[in-house]
């Protein structure tokens, strides 16, 4: 016959359970019951730390010119983090400084306690005008970069403006509206403002870049306002040149003909000037013998003479009858 069990010690591991989740034996650790039902030992904040006790601290005398500074700093330190707390008591940046530990220069990346630096020992510190001077060059370039793309920036603002009266205009004219040739040329001005603007911009990197992008807008932009020019020029011009042509036509009109010369039984022949190429029109009365001159008009005789010709006239026929070769006569006999 079995023997009937305590109902308490059922289970071996319930019985060292308790209500939280641990248990407590006499000699022993606390134990707990993880999320999966393992039973592991309760962890403490002493099993978290590190066995390894922290570094310790020191004191190093920093001499700077004929000034000692002293300094507490983890013995297992740099000498870029002993600058650095260097900058406030000595006035210097920590990237112009020069540590020097037995009359040897440092790296900033070196350890102190690698070359040995103890408690109580000395550190001979030094301004570095190289240094200096670079991180000043560096700074202003900086200062120069900030403000190359503050200055690229409220341009392409502005690019942005005109670009907007640009299409405002494109619409326009598009859409068969009329708008003023100097609106077109003010805005032509104002975007070549600002183009000479970005040319005074000397820069490189990202900023270059994007100084580039706003001037190839701005070409763009004044490309299409010249076509648009173009376009309203043309518009303005077709009438002008249409009344041109109408004035043209009436200072060509037809040039009346020379009044005849009456015919008294004389033959007159009639010169034509020779820039117009014109043949001259002689009389077709056979019986004509006499040439009648006038100031325009000079007449030879191809008989003898019915009518004495003045005196005062015998110049200008020699004058005229020496250019005879310039002309193109005719006689009909």
């Amino acid at each position: 016959m079995m023997r009937k069990r305590n109902g308490n010690n059922t289970n071996g591991l319930s019985s060292l359970m308790m209500n939280n989740g641990t248990r407590a034996e006499p000699g022993s650790k606390e134990w707990e019951m993880r999320p999966g039902g393992m039973l592991v030992q309760t962890r403490t904040t002493d099993s978290d730390r590190n066995s390894v006790p922290p570094p310790p601290t020191i004191r190093v005398k920093v001499k700077f010119g004929s000034i000692y500074h002293e300094v507490n700093i983890n013995s297992q330190a740099t000498f870029g983090e002993l600058k650095k707390m260097l900058s406030g008591p000595t006035g210097l940046h920590h990237e112009d400084q020069k540590l020097f530990y037995k009359d040897k220069e440092r790296d900033s990346k070196t350890f102190l306690d690698i070359v040995g630096v103890k408690d109580k020992s000395k550190i001979v510190l030094k301004e570095d005008p190289i240094s200096q001077e670079k991180r000043y060059l560096e700074m202003k370039k900086n200062a120069k970069m900030e403000k190359a793309a503050k200055s690229v920036s409220e341009i392409s603002l502005e690019v942005d403006r005109l670009a907007g009266r640009v299409s405002a205009f494109e619409s326009i004219i598009s859409k068969g509206g009329k708008i003023a040739e100097t609106d077109v040329i003010s805005l032509i001005e104002l975007l070549m403002n600002q183009l000479l603007k970005l040319d005074g911009i000397i820069v490189d990197g990202d900023v270059k870049l994007q100084r580039k992008m706003q001037v190839k807008r701005i070409q763009k932009y004044v490309e299409t306002l010249d076509m648009l020019k173009a376009k309203i020029s043309n518009v303005g011009h077709a009438p002008t040149q249409s009344q041109q042509k109408h004035s043209n036509a009436q200072r060509l009109a037809p040039i009346p003909e020379h009044p005849q010369i009456p015919s008294n039984g004389h033959h007159s022949l009639m010169p034509i000037e020779e820039p117009k190429k014109q043949q001259p029109q002689p009389s077709r009365d056979p019986s004509t013998s006499e040439v009648v001159v006038t100031t325009k008009w000079e007449t030879f005789d191809s008989m003898a003479p019915l009518i004495p010709v003045p005196s005062t006239s015998t110049p200008m026929t020699n004058n005229i009858s020496g250019h005879h070769n310039k002309f193109n006569w005719e006689f009909f006999g």
